[in-house]
């Protein structure tokens, strides 16, 4: 989906920005950002769970994100990222408790936590978060 790429893309732009202010190593700092993320366990499961709901390899997605939440996503934006394509994966797949409760706990983890015009107005998972969130 191409917002997630957007998440993915602006997510990696901070790390790596993030990385370059405050330059410890000279020119390297950028792709040193990048095998810095690759270090983290929970953060690279993030980002495996988010090229494989990408590439529509839901099943696939499903474990790696739940992987990177049990391993402790240290920022609570990547945590409700996390839940929010759960929230996607268990909507379309027809578990609506289980959308209900991952876009309920994307609200707890970042309380800033909203969907797209877009996503918003997905047809399957659009209304279980307007009836939960909004």
């Amino acid at each position: 989906m191409k917002t997630s790429s957007l998440v993915l893309g602006a997510w990696l732009g901070a790390l790596i920005a993030g990385c370059a202010s405050a330059p410890t190593q000279p020119a390297a700092a950028p792709a040193s950002g990048l095998s810095e993320l690759m270090e983290r366990p929970a953060e690279r499961s993030l980002f495996e769970g988010i090229r494989a709901y990408d590439d529509g390899n839901y099943a696939q997605a499903e474990s790696a994100l739940r992987r990177g939440l049990d391993q402790g996503l240290a920022s609570h934006r990547d945590q409700a990222t996390a839940h929010k394509l759960l929230a996607f994966i268990t909507c379309t797949s027809n578990r609506i408790a289980e959308c209900e409760n991952a876009f309920r706990t994307a609200r707890a983890a970042d309380p800033g936590f909203a969907l797209s015009r877009s996503e918003a107005g997905h047809p399957l998972w659009g209304p279980v978060y307007k009836r939960v969130l909004q």
